[in-house]
């Protein structure tokens, strides 16, 4: 599960900058003709933010977040379709502007999922081998028990 997480991580990134570059291209006037290879990074940017939350949702406490991320997905997939014939003319770069601030909002979103799920003891016990089917963690022969050093709670009890 981890490799899963960190190899998403990354290609979020990787998308991300991408996205950031075409799109500074395109706000300054350039580059028009790699219009659709923005649109495909962005689409994998989103499909990305939703795969890292469900694995969110499966590691973490918590769906908010990762609900949060499947909304904030759909808002960027149709800001980023729609963008052209909303607000045309003058007032245009508010639609623009709109588009960069949701798109960096999902690009944290990812980021921030990826960690939190990093960060739970679910991702961890999920990438631990399954027990040898006895009940007991491998390594223990059977029979013996795990030693733990006990300290007692009140100091005057010793």
């Amino acid at each position: 599960m981890r490799f899963a997480i960190l190899g998403l991580q990354w290609l979020i990134r990787l998308c991300a900058v991408v996205q950031l570059t075409l799109g500074g291209l395109f706000w300054t006037g350039n580059a028009y003709s790699l219009v659709p290879l923005h649109m495909l990074t962005g689409i994998l940017l989103v499909l990305g933010l939703w795969v890292q939350a469900a694995l969110a949702a499966r590691a973490g406490p918590g769906f908010g977040m990762p609900a949060l991320a499947f909304v904030v997905g759909l808002i960027v997939v149709g800001l980023g379709m729609t963008q052209d014939s909303i607000l045309p003319g003058d007032l245009h770069w508010l639609i623009k502007v709109a588009h960069l601030l949701v798109g960096l909002s999902a690009i944290g979103l990812a980021e921030s999922l990826a960690q939190r799920s990093l960060r739970s003891g679910s991702a961890a016990a999920m990438t631990r081998p399954p027990s040898s089917g006895t009940g007991r963690p491998y390594g223990l022969a059977p029979g013996s028990t795990r030693q733990t050093s006990r300290t007692p709670s009140d100091p005057s009890t010793t």
